[in-house]
């Protein structure tokens, strides 16, 4: 059973970098054709994708949020980091990472694996 988890800061100040990391149990993130992806859900909003690497290593990012985001892996540890420069208070957000056999994962289909989320605020 594959199992993802996210961690990091609860709370970023804003103009900070918001850095998350999901540890990945269960499989690995070097096999199976996967995307390793980063989805978020500001308060009242929907699900929005923000990016992934790929089993590959190649990675790919929302055009909307390209130029802030950054995600890497650490094979070693079977993690998969996001890296979100210069945070506002439209940020705040529940952050979840996923695996997926596709890009631009917004709804959980048979065979997806998502993390529980964590809530990140941005704030002073």
């Amino acid at each position: 059973q594959v199992q993802l988890q996210e961690s990091g800061p609860g709370l970023v100040k804003p103009s900070q970098t918001l850095s998350l990391t999901c540890t990945v149990s269960g499989g690995s993130i070097t096999t199976g054709y996967y995307y390793w992806s980063w989805i978020r859900q500001p308060p009242g909003k929907g699900l929005e994708w923000m990016g992934a690497i790929h089993y590959s290593g190649n990675t790919y990012y929302s055009p909307s949020l390209k130029s802030r985001t950054s995600i890497s892996r650490d094979t070693s540890k079977n993690q998969f980091t996001l890296q979100l420069i210069s945070v506002t208070p439209e940020d705040t957000a529940v952050y979840y990472c996923a695996r997926a056999a596709r890009m631009g994962v917004t709804t959980p289909r048979a065979g997806d694996y998502w993390g529980q989320g964590t809530q990140v605020t941005v704030s002073s």
